[in-house]
């Protein structure tokens, strides 16, 4: 069954979700030009069938930058029978913008791009947002349901004229066909108490696209950007990331692929879920301090908005040609009030210390805390006693993250083994070892960088042996 989801139900969420639809859509500078900005479109996305086999993309991780024909979700949901969950499917349908000049005869032909009226106009790949909404009672679900998805094609055509208002050329914008399939249950998980399991299949189920086709023509054909919402009435989900001890084994027999799913929506309520190709911690937010979009959902809205105040004319004159999301956010960075660029600069969320006792940070980050500098230790020869043993720099180690707190990288962490670089002391007297993770193919570089894992001596195992000091 097919509805429409009130769009309240997603307040909250919505925001976040569309920062993950938009990931990687135009990266700065903002530029046709620019080489990043010829290889678009590396999360979520869902491939024709046919396609995906012949060009051998069957990873089945939940690394969302894998293009797959398919995606996966599954969490823990505590509901009766008669709850409603809600489920919004979301993604990008590919736009291509195609320039055309007018010929002698009447007809028009391609062209690269068309100088009118004071602006240049450019070829180029857009794309319209899609959303699709399921809603059934938890009963249902354990039935199973589907959804057929058809998003027709289409062509709309904008004509362009010169300063005299003769013709010019024309903006013709052509999409084609999309297809796909959505799949939901609920079955019971093994649990102390009552525990479902929520699975959301969605598949890609064109067949017109040639498998010997090129990237280019099949994302005619793909889901970009492919995530789901779900929500459930007078019931809740679990946290994949910190759940309750007694729904430990249910969690990992949850199954996710090319996405995941965190809890959304304000920090406390357990009503709505965010399943996306990029990993996020449970309940993400926009920094309030953002004034809008960048197109890089890590955002770092200071540097980008004053590197886009630093492109010339002709420079931004090409993003504004580019796409008419680039032109929004030059036009938006230029009238920014220096009230509210100063504001990017920084914001105290707490006044309690960084690092928390418990609460290590895994993530990859710059050394640039000032660990050692107010108390004269230096990290490369700083020692720590853990198990017994003495870890200094070039130490072996294998890495138990924290198994509580909602860090997404624990997971993967876990079981790993790594060297460690520094030892470090925090300003509150916590020591923390730098790591580099073995079989990391970027060790090398964030090393070079200073990019590295940190984690309290209790996250970290000694291993026999070390390896040379580099």
């Amino acid at each position: 069954m097919q509805t429409q989801c009130p769009t309240a139900v997603f307040d909250g969420a919505e925001a976040i979700a569309d920062a993950i639809l938009y990931e990687g859509y135009l990266l700065y500078p903002y530029r046709r030009s620019s080489v990043k900005n010829r290889v678009r479109w590396q999360f979520g996305v869902l491939v024709p069938p046919a396609w995906g086999e012949a060009h051998g993309l069957v990873d089945s991780s939940v690394a969302g930058s894998a293009e797959s024909s398919w995606q996966q979700t599954e969490c823990l949901m505590e509901a009766q029978d008669t709850a409603i969950v809600r489920i919004r499917l979301r993604f990008l349908h590919l736009q291509r913008k195609v320039t055309e000049l007018r010929t002698t005869d009447g007809g028009y032909r391609p062209v690269d791009r068309i100088e009118v009226g004071g602006r240049t106009e450019l070829s180029f790949d857009e794309a319209v947002p899609r959303e699709f909404d399921i809603e059934a009672s938890v009963g249902d679900l354990r039935r199973g349901r589907r959804l057929d998805v058809h998003v027709p094609g289409g062509e709309d055509v904008e004509p362009l004229a010169d300063d005299r208002g003769e013709p010019l050329g024309r903006l013709v914008r052509r999409r084609w066909p999309l297809s796909a399939s959505v799949a939901v249950s609920a079955v019971p998980s093994p649990a102390p108490f009552r525990l479902l399991r929520l699975a959301v299949h969605i598949e890609n189920t064109d067949r017109t696209t040639p498998a010997d086709s090129p990237r280019d023509e099949a994302l005619r054909c793909c889901l970009l950007a492919a995530h789901t919402l779900a929500t459930v009435s007078r019931g809740r989900f679990l946290s994949l990331l910190d759940p309750p001890e007694w729904a430990a084994q249910a969690t990992r027999e949850c199954r996710n692929v090319h996405t995941f799913p965190v809890l959304a929506g304000a920090p406390g309520t357990a009503d709505v879920v965010l399943s996306a190709p990029i990993i996020l911690y449970d309940h993400p937010r926009i920094a309030p301090e953002s004034p809008g979009d960048l197109h890089d959902a890590t955002e770092i809205d200071e540097i980008l908005s004053l590197r886009a105040l630093t492109l010339s004319d002709a420079e931004k004159r090409e993003a504004r040609a580019t796409d008419p999301r680039a032109a929004a956010i030059l036009d938006r960075v230029d009238a920014m009030p220096p009230e509210v660029l100063e504001r990017l600069h920084g914001a105290i969320r707490s006044l309690e210390p960084v690092y928390r006792p418990g609460d290590c940070d895994t993530g990859l980050k710059p050394d640039r805390s000032g660990f050692g500098t107010d108390v004269g230790i230096t990290p490369e020869t700083e020692t720590v006693l853990v198990a017994g043993t003495l870890l200094s720099r070039g130490s072996r180690v294998r890495l138990r993250p924290r198994r509580r707190g909602t860090d997404a990288h624990d997971m993967f962490l876990e079981g790993r083994t790594g060297r460690v670089e520094q030892v470090l002391l925090d300003i509150d007297g916590t020591r923390f070892l730098a790591v580099t993770v073995d079989d990391d193919p970027g060790a090398e570089l964030h090393q070079w960088y200073g990019r590295l894992r940190h984690f309290r001596p209790e996250e970290v195992e000694p291993l026999p042996g070390e390896v040379e000091a580099r």
